[in-house]
């Protein structure tokens, strides 16, 4: 999965894709580098990011949207997918062509509280029979870093992620539409990450695909005492390496070309 941030406050690359002649130059190159799927985002969920609404963002994903339906007759196995927590934007985007619904508030579920998810979105989900992606988080971009607090944090987020897929699955959600995250960065500290990377395996055994979204993380400039986001694509090759050993079936990748390398090797030396 190839990110195509189209917001100007991205923790790595915001404001580089901010016409759709640049979007689409990027698509290109990440199609002709592997890319199963392309994530469409226009609302930065990077610490400390603020909302901008449904309305910026339809006006950010729209046009790129509608231009990327050209690259089907090149490129008809072309997946997209839409980055966001608004079920009104999720709703003109699957109008438009997206086939899949990357939600990071999915799943967000810390001490039970449910209040920040939009309550129209798994009923729509439900409606459009779409991919879903669930995405473990806790609170807002403002407010997750504090709630970043876990007596285990794998089994926590094992079941704040299965709480989650009852509740959607009781709301006409089919089991095979949903994707699990477990949200690398997302109230989550430096050894939350690695633990749940550690231990990915126990996320996988509920049955679920794994989507994981490791790309030039904080956690890794922490490690490997990298600043620059996007000098970090060794650190993120090896957690994408270990993530494809422990079965993860989807990474969430900026730099596309080298980390389809990284996954066909660690399959072939034996990742699910």
């Amino acid at each position: 999965m190839g990110v195509l941030n189209l917001t100007p406050d991205s923790f790595s690359d915001g404001g580089r894709l901010a016409s759709v002649p640049a979007a689409l130059k990027a698509a290109r190159r990440m199609l002709a580098q592997g890319a199963d799927l392309l994530d469409l985002g226009g609302q930065s969920t990077r610490p400390g990011a603020e909302l901008v609404g449904a309305a910026v963002e339809l006006q950010r994903l729209l046009p790129v949207l509608e231009a990327l339906q050209e690259l089907r007759a090149t490129h008809p196995g072309l997946l997209i997918s839409i980055d966001t927590f608004e079920a009104s934007v999720a709703e003109a985007a699957l109008a438009a062509g997206a086939d899949w619904i990357n939600d990071v508030r999915g799943a967000n579920h810390g001490d039970g509280d449910t209040s920040l998810r939009d309550p129209r979105m798994l009923p729509l989900i439900a409606r459009a029979g779409c991919p879903y992606v669930l995405m473990h988080s806790r609170g807002t971009s403002q407010t997750m870093d504090d709630l970043a607090v876990y007596g285990e944090v794998v089994a926590e987020v094992r079941t704040e992620l299965l709480a989650a897929t009852e509740q959607a699955l009781a709301a006409g959600v089919r089991s095979e539409q949903i994707i699990w995250d477990p949200g690398l960065g997302f109230a989550k500290t430096i050894e939350h990450n690695l633990e749940l990377l550690r231990r990915l395996g126990e996320l996988g055994s509920a049955g679920f695909p794994l989507l994981v979204g490791p790309s030039r993380k904080r956690f890794i400039g922490a490690v490997l005492n990298e600043p620059r986001p996007r000098a970090r694509l060794w650190g993120t090759a090896a957690v994408c390496a270990l993530a494809v050993a422990s079965g993860a079936r989807v990474l969430r990748v900026h730099d596309v070309g080298p980390i389809v390398q990284v996954a066909r090797m660690a399959e072939a030396l034996g990742g699910s």
